[in-house]
This record gives C-alpha cells, structure tokens and sequence, in this order.
C-alpha cells in the first residue's frame, strides 16, 4: 500500500509538470480549433458557481462574451458585486446576475435553489467550479468537513435538485464538473470526512476530486435518459487565488510555469459550447480532449466500484430522502 501510494505521488508528480504547466497548455493548444470557441451562446442560461475569482471568474466571463445569461453563484457579496460589474463592463453583456449563496451549506443550496425554480427557467449549463483546500479540520455548522461539504456535499446537493430545470434545456443540457489531476494520487474512499487523527487537507482534497469524478460517471449512468450530459474535466495548474493562499509553497515553486486563469478555465468553456454529439457523457476531459481518469498501475481504477454505497452514504450526509 505504502509503495503504491509513493509510486502514485510520484508518477503524479512527472505527469503533472510536463502536461499541467503552462508549457503543457501551450503545445496541447497546437491542436486546438479555432472555430470550437466560436459558437455563441445566446438565450442560454449558465449558472457557475464560485464565480467571483480564478477559474470560476473566467469561465463566467468567457460565456458572457459568447452571449449567455451567467448566474454567478458566489459566497461574498461584495467580492461577487465586484466581479459582475467588472464582468459586464468587460463583455458589454448586461445579463450577469449574482446570486448568493454559502456553497459549504446544505440548507443554503437547498434555498437557492427553490428561490431560482420558482422563475421555471431552463438551465442549459451549470459549471460545478466552487472548490476549497483548507489544510486544518474546519467543522461546518451542519457538522460537516469544510472541504467534503464544498467539494463534494455542495456539488452534489446542487447538481441534484438542478436536475429538473437541467432537464427542460435538454437535449443540449450538461453539468460541467471542475476537478483537479490531485485526482490521480487517491483512490475512492469511504472516509468522506477524514476521520484519520492526523488531517491532511491535501490528501482530502485529492479524495473530494476523485469523488467528483466518480459522481460525474454515475450521474452519466443514472440520466442517460434525460437529455443531459455530464462531464468532469481537470483545468491544469493554473495560477489563481486559491492555489496561492492553499499552496503557497507549490505556487511559489512553479512561479511562471502556472497557466493563466483563462487557459485554466478553457476546456470549461469549450465544454459547454460543443455539440453534445461531440463529448462523452460521464467523460473526463483534459485540455479540450478526453483523458484517463487513472495512471498507469495507480490501483485507483478499482475503487470506483464503492461509488453506490458511497452515494448512499453522501444522501444521508445531505439528508436526501432515500
């Protein structure tokens, strides 16, 4: 087990550096097609959550400037506020709505979202970006660990009552879910909220990200009939606020070799304006391309047959009815 671990960290490690820089941006961009970005994106509706900063601000801002509605779902209204008008005045589209909302809670999405069905508009994209790595063991006021309840309990509690109006944008609708390459140095596992006595917010971060991966090929399974697709995707290592204040070390280690927040949020935004004929429901994507969701003699691949009983285990942490 220990091996395994190590060889994983370290296969990560070399994977990483010469695909997830922005060197690796930059020659997977050789193949890129210009038209894909293109296609414009009036009378959609897209929701992104965590939309204020990073990955989460670009990807908004890149849907804007093609046409769409944005719905920026963000914690803190003033940095939210700030964000929307910059937004706006940078793309010239007024429709950029801020709702708020504390994507560690259950009971604050759950209001969310009754709050948006109520106006019975079609969502034709939700970008699942919202994501946090605390590094100390955060107990939210619902009991949960900060970052399971963000990455994991918030995407899921989301995704989920946002079936339905996902459902009346169909056959286009898709949920695009932000996860990280940290994916590939954990497999799936039934701790959810790291009950180890030595917490380490990297080690769940890797988890909270493999699970999205998981979920993501589950929800592709379970909807298949509903005319939306699910993707998860891996955005590179890109230099945002987040990494800066989690990894301060790693950020200032890789200083000039992080993508932007913009080559970070791109296969965000080329996902949500392909054609569904194009993509592959429950897929994981890379760089506008499929990728694996395993490295080679990582033993994570296995791991994903527990995704049912931990699914089970998530609805009774988010109290869904069974």
């Amino acid at each position: 087990m220990f091996l395994q671990k190590a060889w994983r960290t370290a296969a990560f490690g070399v994977y990483g550096f010469t695909q997830f820089t922005k060197s690796g941006f930059i020659e997977h961009s050789k193949k890129f097609k210009e038209e894909d970005m293109q296609i414009q994106m009036e009378g959609k509706n897209c929701i992104v959550t965590g939309a204020n900063s990073g990955i989460g601000y670009a990807t908004a801002e890149g849907l804007a400037s093609r046409g769409a509605t944005v719905y920026m779902v963000c914690r803190n209204k003033e940095r939210g506020e700030a964000a929307q008008s910059q937004i706006q005045s940078n793309t010239g589209n007024p429709n950029i709505h801020l709702e708020i909302c504390d994507l560690s809670s259950v009971k604050d999405i759950r209001t969310f979202v009754s709050h948006f069905s109520s106006n019975d508009k079609p969502i034709h994209v939700l970008v699942n970006n919202a994501g946090i790595l605390e590094n100390n063991r955060v107990i939210t006021p619902e009991g949960l660990e900060l970052s399971f309840a963000v990455n994991v309990a918030g995407t899921y509690t989301m995704t989920e009552l946002l079936v339905p109006l996902l459902e009346k944008a169909s056959p286009g609708a898709r949920v695009i879910t932000v996860s990280s390459g940290g994916m590939y140095t954990s497999p799936l596992t039934k701790d959810l909220q790291f009950s180890e006595s030595n917490f380490d917010g990297s080690m769940q971060y890797a988890r909270n990200k493999r699970l999205q991966v998981a979920l993501t090929e589950k929800w592709a399974e379970n909807y298949s009939n509903k005319g939306i697709g699910f993707y998860s995707m891996h955005p590179g290592w890109a230099e945002t606020p987040g990494v800066a204040k989690s990894l301060p070390g790693f950020s200032e280690k890789l200083q000039g070799k992080l993508r932007t927040k913009e080559e970070g949020a791109d296969t965000v935004i080329w996902l949500a304006l392909q054609p569904k004929e194009k993509l592959v429901s429950g897929s994981f994507y890379f760089d506008r391309a499929e990728a694996p969701k395993h490295l080679l003699f990582s033993g994570t691949a296995g791991s994903h047959s527990n995704i049912d009983s931990i699914i089970k285990d998530i609805r009774s942490l988010c109290s869904f009815s069974s």
